[in-house]
C-alpha cells in the first residue's frame, strides 16, 4: 500500500499474498450477507446532504416504495442519502442494508440498517453493491457516487452484467453532465455509440423511478442462446455476464441492439430479439506421421 509503513523484515510477496486471505474473507461475508436477501435496488448519493435537504426526503420516500414493492435496498450505510433511502426502507418494513466502509473522514454507519457491513475494500464493497442489485439509482453525489455510476454504466455496456434500471435522480444536477457526455463524447469524438446514452434514464420523481423499476422486474428473465427453457445444468446454465454464451442480454425496449454479421437472432416470447453465436468448433490434431 503507498502509505503504508514497511517492514523490510517481510518480503513484499509474502505480505501481499496475505492480503489476499483478507481479501477473500471479505468477499465471502458478504456472498454469506447478501445471497439470501431477494430482489434488491441500490442506491447511491452524497453522504454530505443533511435531514432537511430536498434529497434526503425524496431519497427516504423511494426507500420505502422500493420496500413496500418487496424489494431490499443496499446503500453504502453512511449518512445523508444513504441514511435517508435505509431510513424509508427499514421504516416500511423491508430489508435495509448497509454496506459501510471504513474512511478517514465522514464515514459512520447510519442506524436504519437491518444488515449491516463493514467493508476495508471498495472493489469488494463494489462487487457487492452491483452482484445483489436489480437496479441502481445515483442521487447527487460526489466522486465516489461518479464512480458508482460509471463503474455500473460500463458494466451494462459490456455486458458483464445484465441490463438493469439505471435511475439518475435530479435532472438539474445530472443534465450537465449528460448533456457533455452527448455533445463531447458523442458528437465530437465518437468515444461512445449514441445507443449508450439511452443505458439510464434521468427523472425528479421518486414514484416514477419505483415504477420502472417494478415494471423492468416483471419481465426479468433469459433466452437461452439456442431457444428452450433455461436448464440448471451447470455447463449449459445461464450467467449474469450472458456474454459467456456469445448472448446480448435483453435491454431497455428504447436500446437497439443489431446482431453481427453471421450471427443470428432469436426472439422471446414477448418480441425481444437476442443475439445467439455459434460456437467454433474444435480444432482437430493433426497426426504426425513417422
Amino acid at each position: 500500500m503507498l502509505y503504508e509503513k514497511q517492514n523490510d523484515s517481510v518480503d513484499p510477496t509474502t505480505r501481499d499474498m496475505w492480503r489476499i486471505f483478507r481479501i477473500m474473507a471479505e468477499f465471502v461475508e458478504g456472498f454469506e450477507q447478501l445471497a439470501p436477501i431477494g430482489p434488491a435496488v441500490t442506491v447511491f448519493g452524497s453522504a454530505r446532504l443533511s435531514a432537511d435537504d430536498h434529497w434526503y426526503d425524496v431519497a427516504r420516500t423511494l426507500g420505502a416504495m422500493l420496500a413496500r414493492n418487496n424489494f431490499a435496498v443496499i446503500t453504502g450505510g453512511g449518512p445523508g442519502i444513504m441514511e435517508a433511502a435505509n431510513r424509508g426502507a427499514k421504516d416500511a418494513g423491508g430489508i435495509s442494508v448497509g454496506l459501510n466502509i471504513s474512511l478517514p473522514t465522514e464515514q459512520h454507519a447510519n442506524s436504519h440498517q437491518t444488515i449491516s457491513m463493514n467493508h476495508h475494500y471498495f472493489f469488494v464493497r463494489k462487487t457487492m453493491f452491483v452482484k445483489y442489485s436489480h437496479a441502481c439509482v445515483c442521487f447527487p453525489g460526489g466522486y465516489g457516487t461518479m464512480d458508482e455510476f460509471f463503474e455500473t454504466l460500463t458494466l451494462v455496456q459490456t455486458m458483464k452484467i445484465d441490463p438493469r434500471p439505471l435511475v439518475l435522480m435530479g435532472r438539474d444536477y445530472w443534465q450537465g453532465l449528460i448533456d457533455w457526455m452527448d455533445q463531447t463524447m458523442n458528437q465530437k469524438y465518437h468515444t461512445i455509440h449514441p445507443s449508450d446514452l439511452k443505458l439510464f434514464q434521468i427523472t425528479d420523481d421518486p414514484e416514477y423511478a419505483c415504477k420502472i423499476i417494478v415494471d423492468s422486474e416483471k419481465g426479468r428473465c433469459w433466452t437461452p442462446p439456442h431457444g428452450g427453457d433455461v436448464t440448471t445444468i451447470q455447463s449449459r446454465q445461464i450467467s449474469p455476464e450472458g456474454t459467456r454464451f456469445g448472448v446480448v442480454p435483453r435491454t431497455s425496449p428504447h436500446v437497439e441492439i443489431h446482431p453481427a454479421q453471421g450471427d443470428r437472432t432469436i426472439s422471446s416470447e414477448n418480441g425481444t430479439t437476442t443475439r445467439a453465436t455459434k460456437a467454433p468448433a474444435p480444432k482437430k490434431k493433426r497426426r504426425k506421421h513417422l
